[in-house]
């Protein structure tokens, strides 16, 4: 699971709307935004098609904004943004080429929660080692469940951090090559409001021709681990067995009022009172 540590600066709580503006000197601004209606592309796996209130980053406008914000910049990632009057969320993209996985495992909630729990303590150790802060696992918002028709494995996890409570809420869509990976990431109070919105954002996602599940042929590559070590890390999962367990992290929001209330500047939304 990629390492992404959010924290609202105030340099982004003080973001302007997104105008002609000779004023708005605001970094995030700058980024290339691409507002839709529009058909993104995401690593040349898959094409997201976004409605008007979807706001999209390439990978490299993506690393940007992952860097303002506190983030680690790396490369891979595919941001999208809602802030409309009903919905404040945003969530990224990232595709993992770890093969053709298997989708045949039974899934037992209680024991990945274990797992995650008992991880905090080595990925904490590494983030101490990056500067940033610690991020602790409390349980699950939404347990962990696969629909075989859409091959789709989705959870919501709570964590805690030194700023405050989030929920990443996770959905895997399983390729031919690999994993797409889309997290969710808001506050736990709005997180019932948010989801649909989040999931209703994916229609538009499709793998490329040729990457799709039930494109699989003898001799593709198969993943060397199946929907379980999805929720806890996937390639990482397999380092657990070992005991190195340290580069897991998870993907976190905090100062979500200042956060969303400074997306809806920059897309010059202004919320309902």
């Amino acid at each position: 699971m990629k390492a992404l540590l959010f924290t609202a600066l105030t340099l982004f709580a003080a973001a302007p709307v997104i105008a002609q503006d000779a004023e708005d000197d605001s970094p995030f601004s700058r980024l290339d935004w691409h507002r839709g209606p529009g058909s993104e592309d995401i690593a040349r796996k898959a094409t997201l098609r976004t409605g008007e209130s979807i706001s999209f980053l390439d990978e490299a406008n993506s690393r940007r904004f992952l860097e303002l914000t506190g983030n680690i910049p790396e490369d891979g990632n595919y941001i999208i943004v809602s802030s409309t009057e009903d919905a404040d969320w945003w969530a990224t993209f990232t595709f993992d080429p770890v093969g053709y996985v298997k989708d045949d495992e039974k899934i037992d909630a209680d024991e990945l929660l274990s797992t995650l729990k008992d991880n905090d303590v080595p990925a904490n150790e590494y983030r101490r080692q990056l500067g940033l802060g610690e991020l602790h696992t409390i349980g699950w918002a939404v347990a962990p469940h696969y629909d075989t028709q859409t091959r789709r494995l989705e959870w919501g996890l709570r964590l805690r951090s030194d700023e405050g409570e989030s929920v990443n809420y996770t959905v895997r869509l399983l390729g031919r090559t690999g994993v797409m990976n889309a997290t969710l990431v808001t506050d736990p109070e709005t997180l019932e409001r948010d989801i649909p919105s989040f999931k209703a954002s994916l229609a538009g996602f499709a793998f490329n021709p040729g990457e799709t599940y039930a494109e699989y042929r003898e001799g593709d590559r198969v993943a060397e681990y199946g929907l379980a070590a999805l929720v806890v890390g996937g390639a990482a999962a397999i380092a657990a067995k070992t005991g190195f367990l340290a580069k897991f992290w998870k993907l976190i929001v905090g100062g979500a009022v200042a956060l969303f209330a400074a997306l809806g500047k920059l897309f010059g939304r202004k919320k309902k009172v």
